[in-house]
């Protein structure tokens, strides 16, 4: 049975809270959009494609549960709690870009001269189902892309992998982006090891990255975000591969902090660095990196842990969640559902789907 960040039928969404993991395994109930943006302020779902999914599918949950609004209430009703839900976590772009698309799609509907407050919630609740089956679709297919270009370029050797952060089934509605590749690198019998970072201060690879390729039995070994570039010389590292929050119009990508510094070291150490997103992650409205928003985190994150304070009293703590990778340290490609690409030729890509959608 795969892991499951969420689990969800039509009128019911339960969230995994990712805080407990690995030790405990809590499905918890999200029926409201106030849940839904709780749950994601919080970190109890995380993950760009996954904020996302939970967002539009508390939003499904409260309007098939809740009072009967009339055409106008239940529009406003949407527009207001998809602009909310946005405020969540600013930095990982797939909730606003599915707010703006269901914003547009509500107010179509809205504007048919038949449409009625049953038939809008209807579509919306069918929107947002639509929703999570594409992105388990997208990230296999991200997955099998990533996999046959890493191996097309690994002269017959297994491959071994690091990666940052989490990017897995528990970051996505299923498979995952970077662990998506991982998993279907596992799937050839090509992958020798994988070798995941701690991604302090939150600890998504030591909590949640190593949990899940320790449930897959894929052979892995956890680091300290501190051994990576040894790592890289010591361990034949044939790729990184990270996921992303943002990918912008320059190739340019917004990723857990820790990000920027591997990017670095993997040019240093001529191993090839590769970003895996589906294309809901790229927002091809930012130019450059610099135009990122990146979110800053509570302090306590950096001086706790589990309650208790490490850090001496008194000190200051910088604690962004993100950083920003520029494009030219992207030496793999940036790995998509479309296919495996340059930076520099992404948006030719991603602008040709769209005019063939």
């Amino acid at each position: 049975m795969a892991l499951e960040a969420l689990r969800y039928r039509r009128g019911s969404l339960q969230v995994l809270n990712q805080l407990l993991l690995p030790h405990t395994s809590v499905y918890e109930e999200v029926s409201t959009v106030q849940q839904g943006w709780e749950a994601i302020r919080s970190m109890k779902v995380r993950g760009a494609p996954a904020i996302a999914i939970v967002g539009c599918l508390s939003l499904a949950v409260e309007l098939h549960n809740g009072n009967k609004r009339t055409k106008e209430e239940l529009v406003a009703f949407i527009l207001d709690s998809l602009k909310y839900l946005v405020t969540s976590r600013p930095t990982a772009v797939n909730m606003a870009r599915a707010a703006t698309e269901l914003s547009a799609f509500v107010e179509l509907e809205a504007g048919k001269p038949d449409s009625t407050s049953e038939t809008i919630q209807d579509c919306v609740i069918q929107w947002a189902e639509d929703m999570l089956a594409k992105d388990i679709s997208d990230n296999r297919r991200i997955g099998d892309h990533g996999a046959q270009h890493i191996l097309q370029g690994s002269s017959g050797q297994n491959i071994v992998v690091l990666t940052h952060c989490n990017t897995g089934s528990l970051a996505t509605a299923g498979y995952g982006t970077a662990l998506g590749v991982v998993r279907s690198l596992h799937a050839t019998g090509r992958l020798a090891h994988v070798y995941c970072t701690e991604t302090r201060p939150y600890n998504q690879g030591a909590r949640l990255t190593a949990y899940e390729l320790v449930y897959e039995k894929i052979p892995s070994t956890l680091l300290a975000d501190s051994m990576a570039s040894l790592a890289m010389k010591e361990k034949t590292v044939s790729a990184v591969i990270v996921g992303a929050d943002r990918v912008v119009a320059n190739g340019d990508t917004a990723n857990k902090v820790g990000t920027y510094q591997l990017a670095i070291a993997a040019k240093y150490h001529g191993v090839p660095f590769y970003v895996a997103a589906p294309s809901t992650s790229c927002d091809l409205s930012l130019e450059e990196g610099r135009q990122i928003v990146i979110e800053e985190r509570p302090g306590k994150e950096l001086t706790d842990v589990n309650g208790i304070r490490i850090a001496a009293p008194g000190i200051g703590v910088w604690n962004p969640a993100f950083d920003v990778t520029p494009a030219d340290l992207i030496t793999g490609g940036i790995i998509t559902e479309l296919g495996v690409f340059p930076p520099q030729e992404l948006r030719v890509a991603l602008s040709k789907s769209v005019k063939v959608n």
